[in-house]
C-alpha cells in the first residue's frame, strides 16, 4: 500500500513554510520601525493554510502569476504564500506615515516563532513514526 506524502503530513509542511515566511516578514517590519512611510505588513495564517491546503474560498497559493510582455523581461519568483501578505491596520499610526509598532511586532514574533517550533516538533515527531514502521519497531 503506497503512502502519500501529503496526506500523512497532513498539511504541517506548508504550516511550517508559512511559518518560516511570517517569521521573515515579521522581522521585515522590526528592521523598518523607523523608516518614514513603512507600511507593517502580516500574513493572516488561518486564510493562508486554507487556501494551501485546498479549502479556502478565495484564490490557490500561486493562483497569480507576474504577467511579461516581452520575452527580455526579468522571471519573477514570486514564492509560496505571496498572495496572501496583507498590510497590518495600525492602532496609532505615526506622523511619518509608518505603521509599524514595535511592540505588536515583537510580541507577533515570538508567538509565531512558538508555533514554528511546535510544528517542527510535530513534523519531526510524523518521521519519527514513519521510520519507526519502515524498521518494523
Amino acid at each position: 500500500m503506497a503512502v502519500s506524502f501529503d496526506s500523512y503530513l497532513g498539511g504541517l509542511d506548508d504550516a511550517l513554510v508559512l511559518r518560516g515566511r511570517r517569521s521573515e516578514i515579521i522581522a521585515s517590519n522590526i528592521a523598518n520601525a523607523d523608516t518614514p512611510g513603512y507600511k507593517a505588513k502580516d500574513i493572516d495564517f488561518k486564510s493562508a493554510m486554507s487556501n494551501a491546503m485546498g479549502t479556502g474560498s478565495e484564490f490557490k497559493k500561486d493562483s497569480l502569476k507576474m504577467a511579461t510582455t516581452d520575452s527580455k523581461h526579468i522571471k519573477m519568483s514570486q514564492g509560496a504564500f505571496s498572495n496572501d501578505v496583507m498590510y497590518r491596520n495600525p492602532y496609532q499610526p505615526s506622523l511619518d506615515g509608518n505603521t509599524v509598532d514595535s511592540g505588536v511586532e515583537k510580541t507577533e514574533f515570538t508567538k509565531n516563532s512558538v508555533h514554528y517550533s511546535a510544528t517542527l516538533r510535530f513534523l519531526t515527531g510524523k518521521f519519527q513514526g514513519l521510520t519507526k514502521a519502515i524498521k518494523g519497531q
